[in-house]
């Protein structure tokens, strides 16, 4: 791959990108500073008045040409995320496929919500009125993506904001910048006036600038809790979007299509090595099919094939580094010291973790109610519904669950109790379709991604009352 530079002025050390799988390295990015805040916020600010005037027409247009930029060119784009983030070929094909969509569905939310008429005259007294409210530009969002999903997390938070209007101030991880800039490249080279975003590519410190100043009106943020509760500590008064993980359960109940359920939990718990905050981590089986299901979702797991993401045929590539696979491997040695014992897997070669299927682990055990964000799945039994719904919602924070039945009644009950932002019933949990509410229950829960919801995020009413009397 050639090598790409970002264009910046800092006297900070660069940062090299290397692939998660060799080590080859890819690029040199210059970073910035947050003794440079001030220049980036002078940009942004500049970016924010232009891309308020743009009218709604335009703000689709740029988007829908980005979306066709970006599927034009979907095979390079594919390349980086591969490279740069270690997901199969396979994988990063669909990830483009739904950068596409989530830039057409900005395109559209763009022309379609601008506000309503209010009816004044519903309250006595304001017959001779009437009036509307509109959807206006918040200013300046600060946008932090993750790694895992390179492109289309930094879509979701573009698209919506540039349909509302705003400037983005974008901070993607350190690890995986290519495919951001590559977007942002798309966007500009489509008619996007380059102040509207502005790329930000640094550390801890740079974060925190662009997240504590006071002329950002909203931060968006996908990562994890840790670095959630110091952005809310040190944001100040404004809007903010967290996306903060998971520790997905999934029920299987007796009466299910066992071969779906067995293929669909295997995808979700093992799709890009793991690291996804929707991933089936916790996989409850009703007891009369709980060796038959242990058997042939570890039978299954042993048939994936691990290794070069470039490959056709892998099905499980490396994790973001060595680290994060260390990281995985002390998780799951601490499993085993309280009492999970371990069906395959739990082997690491470098950055690559061998999917790794548990039973018997505590449910006191730190794996069981933290998101585990690697391939390592649990498996449980059950008696009843009433015991699958309480173990589903022991850990204080949730994103998706799943659950697999026949019996249409027990769906919608459990959908009913379980305590998640979305139930998938007869899906594995990491289903999503990018135009659907997404984000957290209980703890931590702040805001909504999907592009409608976070376009209104994104935007704030404005009313308009005329008075005739």
């Amino acid at each position: 791959m050639t090598a790409a530079k970002l264009q910046v002025s800092s006297s900070l050390d660069p940062i090299t990108v290397c692939s998660p799988f060799d080590g080859t390295v890819l690029a040199t990015i210059e970073v910035k500073g947050p003794c440079e805040i001030d220049t980036l916020l002078a940009r942004a600010r500049e970016g924010a008045e232009i891309s308020r005037n743009l009218p709604r027409h335009k703000r689709a247009s740029i988007l829908e040409r980005a979306a066709q930029i970006v599927e034009r060119r979907r095979d390079s784009f594919a390349d980086t995320i591969v490279r740069e983030a270690g997901k199969t070929i396979v994988q990063a094909r669909k990830e483009v496929l739904r950068c596409v969509n989530t830039l057409k569905l900005s395109a559209e939310e763009a022309k379609r919500n601008a506000g309503e008429i209010v009816p004044f005259d519903a309250y006595v007294g304001s017959e001779q009125r009437q009036g509307w409210f509109t959807r206006e530009p918040l200013g300046i969002i600060t946008a932090i993506t993750p790694y895992n999903d390179p492109l289309n997390l930094v879509a979701h938070k573009l698209g919506p904001a540039i349909a509302g209007g705003n400037s983005v101030l974008l901070k993607p991880s350190e690890l995986t910048p290519l495919s951001a800039i590559n977007l942002v490249d798309a966007l500009r080279e489509a008619g996007l006036p380059e102040s509207v975003i502005t790329i930000a590519v640094g550390g801890k410190e740079l974060g925190e600038a662009l997240v504590s100043a006071r002329e950002v009106r909203m931060v968006s943020f996908t990562g994890g809790f840790a670095t959630g509760e110091a952005i809310s500590r040190s944001a100040g008064l404004k809007k903010l979007s967290m996306e903060l993980g998971g520790n997905a359960p999934v029920i299987v109940m007796d009466d299910c299509d066992f071969e779906k359920a067995v293929g669909a939990c295997v995808s979700g718990a093992f799709w890009a090595a793991g690291q996804n905050c929707i991933g089936a981590q916790r996989i409850l089986i009703q007891a009369q099919i709980y060796a038959r299901f242990r058997d042939s979702f570890v039978a299954a797991t042993e048939k994936l094939v691990t290794g070069d993401p470039r490959h056709e045929d892998t099905d499980v590539g490396p994790m973001i580094n060595a680290d994060a696979a260390e990281r995985a491997e002390r998780a799951v040695v601490d499993a085993i010291k309280a009492g999970a014992s371990v069906l395959c897997g739990n082997y690491r070669d470098g950055s690559v973790f061998q999917p790794t299927v548990l039973e018997g682990t505590p449910v006191t055990c730190r794996l069981w109610h933290e998101e585990v964000f690697s391939p390592v799945v649990m498996l449980a039994p059950f008696e009843t519904l009433d015991e699958a719904i309480e173990l589903a919602n022991e850990p204080e924070y949730s994103l998706h669950a799943g659950i697999f039945t026949n019996n249409l009644s027990v769906a919608l009950d459990a959908s009913n109790r379980i305590e998640a932002g979305g139930i998938m019933i007869n899906d594995s949990s990491d289903y999503r379709f990018d135009a659907m509410p997404f984000g957290g229950s209980k703890y931590g829960s702040m805001g909504r991604e999907g592009v409608r919801f976070a376009y209104e995020d994104m935007t704030q009413p404005k009313v308009v009352c005329i008075n005739r009397g």
